[in-house]
């Protein structure tokens, strides 16, 4: 499948954080998703990367990019700045739907980890947001903005990540968008069992069909 945009991209934000980014916007696309990956990772995520390629197969566009500079990464704490990446991740949103190859596309959030948490705060004020996808997220850490979020939510978690599965449980209950929990039998928390991955990228897969996809105005 050929491709109308497919580049590295340097995201400016208040003219001083400059985050890197990989956006990909396949031809006939419906919409884009960003991932907002957990404490520890990077848009260089190998699960992360395999979900997008999926989306980008189903001709949905994908934005990785790293929530972090390099310097804050290296900062423990700041990791686990929910309000922070919430911040980056609205700024980004705000970037993308002013950057002029991605303009008009439906948009949807990928949270894995404590980047599922900033997901759905981020959506909490961004009422645009089509979806949000979580993996193997931690959107307890979300709850005082869980009943504001209006996008269309889907939990995915493995049914052997037991204190997760409890958390995301919790949290499920705090929502009052349409939502699912998916229970992926057999998967741990990094989904690293055979197979599973591609459970969780299928569902992605599916619930962006279902609730991003649009055709942007020509």
């Amino acid at each position: 499948m050929g491709t109308s945009f497919k580049n590295e991209v340097v995201i400016t934000l208040n003219n001083t954080i400059e985050l890197s980014g990989e956006l990909v916007i396949p031809e006939g696309a419906t919409g884009i998703v960003i991932f907002s990956h957990g404490s520890g990772s990077s848009r260089f995520s190998s699960r992360n990367k395999m979900v997008a390629r999926r989306l980008q197969e189903n001709r949905i566009g994908t934005l990785l990019f790293d929530l972090l500079t390099p310097e804050e990464d290296r900062d423990y704490a700041t990791r686990f700045n929910i309000d922070l990446l919430t911040q980056r991740l609205v700024a980004t949103t705000q970037w993308l739907e002013h950057f002029q190859p991605a303009q008009h596309y439906g948009i949807g959030y990928f949270g894995a980890s404590t980047g599922a948490a900033s997901a759905l705060k981020a959506a909490a004020v961004l009422p645009q947001i089509k979806a949000v996808i979580s993996r193997g997220g931690r959107p307890d850490l979300a709850m005082d903005a869980l009943d504001r979020v209006q996008a269309p939510t889907l939990l995915i978690v493995g049914s052997l990540d037991a204190k997760v599965l409890q958390l995301n449980d919790m949290a499920y209950q705090g929502l009052s968008c349409i939502k699912m929990l998916e229970v992926v039998e057999g998967a741990t928390h990094l989904f690293s069992e055979q197979g599973k991955l591609d459970v969780v990228a299928n569902l992605a897969v599916d619930w962006c069909r279902k609730y991003i996809s649009e055709i942007p105005a020509s």
